[in-house]
């Protein structure tokens, strides 16, 4: 990655991880509320649905032998959630890489707690330019990391890589609407938008779901099937502005840093975004 955009995002998530742990726990992503968006549920079980939902939508009619899968690759793994969950779902072998040493470092203490430091492996390293061989892993999973590549052809091409024959990605990422020959472009508000958002979260684009599928099938993946989460998840953003208002997070908050701050008075950007259609949460699954 760029490296100012490299220590952008090292930066923003070595300020704000440790908040978002005390808040809301090691899940650093949406929750699952049904596919209606209703269901009522306690945030953290909403984000544990998250998982299992995605595994299930991905994995329904799945007949690779590499499945379930014995190694497995967390693109952007925050804290370790998603890393630790699916290690010990599978009993596999599970690396997770981040741009941020703080986050790596509470992942391997997490592991420890959990005792699967044996079984995991956490790291800074660049998606883009991941230090692994050809052909390692049975899973790339990726819930929500895409948003911060700046080359989201060469983010795919490196989860192609990585993978084995066979083997499957399973990803999750912030898109816009989409755009095209049967949908508009993006409108000068709507730019402004995404522009306020990519500030806030040091994000450099987001793309639409359709070109993330054309992207993947360029590179060569194959089974490629798509779908767009949205109203599953938009209540997520309403529920992470209920619980801003708790006065401890709140003390939090301040003595978190400038882009902790902006972040937290900024959240109405995504939740709105969800409201008019223009930011989708968008997943992908494929085989190499």
């Amino acid at each position: 990655m760029p490296g100012n955009l490299t220590e952008e995002i090292q930066q923003f998530y070595d300020a704000s991880s440790n908040l978002w742990e005390q808040t809301w726990g090691e899940h650093m992503h949406h929750g699952y509320y049904g596919p209606d968006g209703q269901e009522k549920k306690n945030r953290r079980q909403a984000q544990i649905d998250m998982i299992e939902e995605l595994l299930h939508w991905a994995t329904t009619n799945e007949t690779s032998n590499l499945w379930p899968p014995a190694s497995i690759l967390d693109v952007g793994c925050g804290i370790g959630g998603s890393t630790l969950y699916l290690a010990e779902k599978f009993n596999a072998t599970a690396t997770g890489i981040t741009l941020s040493p703080v986050q790596a470092n509470r992942a391997k203490e997490r592991a420890e707690s959990a005792n699967l430091s044996e079984r995991t492996n956490f790291m800074v390293a660049d998606a883009l330019d991941m230090p692994f061989v050809d052909e390692s892993y049975d899973l790339v999973w990726s819930l929500e990391s895409g948003e911060h590549m700046p080359n989201k052809q060469k983010f795919l091409q490196e989860c192609h890589r990585v993978l084995k024959p066979g083997g499957k990605i399973i990803m999750a990422t912030w898109c816009h609407r989409s755009v095209g020959e049967f949908d508009e472009q993006l409108t000068d508000d709507e730019r402004r938008h995404l522009a306020d958002i990519y500030r806030v979260y040091t994000l450099p684009y987001v793309i639409s779901l359709p070109e993330y599928e054309a992207i993947a099938q360029n590179i060569g993946f194959k089974n490629i099937f798509t779908a767009d989460w949205s109203t599953a998840v938009a209540p997520f953003w309403d529920v992470v502005i209920e619980s801003a208002f708790d006065p401890q997070v709140l003390i939090n908050v301040l003595f978190s840093g400038w882009t902790t701050i902006q972040a937290a008075l900024s959240l109405r950007l995504m939740s709105s975004g969800y409201e008019r259609g223009l930011i989708k949460f968008g997943l992908l699954c494929g085989n190499k």
